[in-house]
């Protein structure tokens, strides 16, 4: 009998950061390493990843990383594993190209080259645990769910999937395999939850296809299209209809330039001809009714390159009367409100925009009709709903009980939460170490908490320094306080306020000078906490103060 535990360290409760953790007999098997993009309050982060701190102390035990396709949210982490854990890496032929890209950006493991390409047909024996894969239908060819056979039955994890019957072949779903596993016997399924609240049908990618050709050929002036890098369906569709309409794409950032040029290499992207794709420095010897320029901003995320196209401060484009701004990627929920400030700039500056979402319902995940089909050919006895906000993680489990899945066999995961399955059951058995570790820049975890709620303050408040210039044996004031502040007042109209500041700095230090002990921090502490105190009153405001005490010998 197997011993088998299950713990997810993302993509619960969250959108993005998908790693989750089989345990079977004393190996580890990670499925996906995926990172998130940081949440509106969190200022300054690059990205977000899973807490790895388990596996780093078990880095022995690990049998390999998984990579079920090569979106950031399933292969964005992998550095950051690979640079404390050298483990054996398995993904599509494409996935693990696009993982490559990733790693080879972070210099503590560019060099690292344990990558294993598999395939729909690859089967591999890790002491007892066989793990096998089956084709899926995403945005990015070669999407795989994984197949970790046990003496106790099958434990699946789905990837993100949906069921499109149009799809093409590197992009279609075997529906005869995901039978076979489900007659094999499947002990726990971990399935896509992130379209789960939705019974709308999604378009089918021939409808997204006309659509996208309809929308460009009817427009006269030039066409800025806005996509995630990395969705090669949607790449794929704009070429196809650039190359029918008579348009020449240009390529605006490293990431598009760099993932495109990979999936041609490898096939998994077509041109109509070779002279379809054209550097930004060429586009001035086109007409804008020849061009369509495709942004997808730094990794990946076109926004913010359309906002910069909107003031003038992009690197190539700047959007002009009578352009389109046509945007083929859904907005996550936490980038709406930023995504309608940019849509009006792009107003503003003479431009138009059109989601694709005012005329279909894309997306690359299924909803609860997909979902229940799954679980229908699969057969589970247990369900695992992850990749999703909770609300998604919960309209998943009830449309598995609408198909007769008994609710107590169905677990909505927490992050970090371990279960085992012992006596025939899943049961809490602990939890691991869990949550965000947050990058910025070279910086891995240093920004936390305090960090972010002083960017805060900063951000909405300023920030007001005070330095002033001591001698601690005469007990006296060298040099009187000097105010300096950025982001807190107006200066010209608050100088009775400054002039205040600096009397109620000089007058508090006085004060403390007078008494028999002296400690840096605690005089330092008087000055913040009475400035602080006298700046409310004043203005309601609490910027962040920073007291500088010097001292004269």
């Amino acid at each position: 009998m197997n011993t088998i535990k299950l713990t997810t360290l993302g993509g619960v409760r969250e959108n993005g950061k998908n790693m989750y953790i089989a345990e079977i007999n004393d190996s580890i098997f990670v499925l996906d390493a995926g990172l998130k993009y940081p949440e509106n309050e969190q200022l300054g982060v690059d990205v977000v990843i899973p807490n790895m701190n388990y596996l780093f102390e078990n880095s022995d035990r690990i049998a390999g990383v998984f990579l079920t396709h090569g979106h950031a949210d399933a292969i964005g982490a992998l550095p950051y594993l690979l640079a404390e854990a050298k483990v054996p890496v398995f993904g599509s032929e494409l996935t693990i190209e696009l993982a490559k890209l990733f790693v080879k950006g972070n210099d503590s493991v560019k060099k690292f080259d344990d990558f294993h390409v598999i395939d729909e047909n690859t089967e591999i024996d890790f002491g007892g645990t066989i793990v096998s894969f089956f084709r899926t239908t995403h945005s990015i060819p070669e999407s795989l769910g994984v197949v970790l056979k046990t003496s106790e039955g099958n434990i699946v994890y789905t990837g993100d999937f949906k069921f499109d019957q149009t799809a093409s072949e590197s992009y279609a779903t075997d529906f005869g395999r995901l039978a076979e596993i489900g007659r094999e016997g499947v002990l726990a399924l971990l399935s896509d939850s992130a379209n789960a609240d939705s019974n709308i049908q999604v378009a089918s990618e021939n409808e997204v296809d006309v659509e996208i050709t309809q929308t460009i050929s009817d427009w006269d002036g030039r066409i800025i299209v806005a996509a995630v890098a990395s969705n090669l369906s949607r790449i794929q569709q704009v070429f196809d209809a650039a190359a029918e309409t008579g348009r020449r794409v240009v390529l605006t950032g490293f990431d598009i330039e760099n993932i495109v040029r990979t999936a041609i290499r490898l096939k998994k992207l077509s041109l109509a001809s070779e002279n379809l794709l054209i550097k930004p420095k060429d586009m001035s010897r086109f007409e804008d009714h020849e061009l369509i320029i495709l942004e997808t901003g730094r990794m990946g995320e076109p926004i913010n390159g359309l906002r910069k196209m909107s003031i003038g401060r992009h690197r190539y484009v700047e959007i002009k009367e009578g352009d389109l701004v046509y945007i083929v990627t859904t907005p996550s929920i936490a980038k709406e409100a930023v995504m309608a400030r940019v849509e009006n700039m792009v107003y503003q500056a003479g431009g138009v925009v059109k989601p694709i979402t005012h005329s279909l319902r894309v997306s690359g995940h299924g909803n609860a009709r997909d979902l229940q089909l799954m679980i229908n050919l699969l057969q589970p006895q247990y369900l695992f709903p992850i990749q999703g906000e909770y609300r998604e993680l919960d309209a998943h489990a009830k449309a598995a009980m609408a198909v007769g899945m008994l609710p107590e066999r169905i677990f909505i995961p927490k992050k970090g939460t371990t279960m085992s399955y012992e006596h025939g059951d899943f049961v809490p058995s602990g939890a691991v170490t869990a949550g965000d570790v947050l990058i910025d820049g070279n910086a891995i975890g240093d920004v936390g908490n305090v960090v972010l709620r002083d960017r805060k303050v900063l951000s909405e408040d300023g920030i007001f320094i005070v330095a002033i210039t001591v001698n601690r044996r005469e007990k006296k004031i060298i040099a009187k306080a000097r105010v300096h502040t950025r982001g807190f007042v107006y200066l010209k109209k608050s100088r009775d306020i400054l002039r205040e500041s600096t009397e109620l700095v000089n007058q508090t230090v006085e004060d403390y000078l007078q008494g028999e002990e002296f400690d840096w921090a605690e005089l330092k502490g008087k000055v913040r906490d009475n400035l602080a105190k006298f700046l409310f009153d004043q203005t309601k405001r609490r910027p962040a103060i920073l007291p500088v005490v010097m001292e004269a010998k």
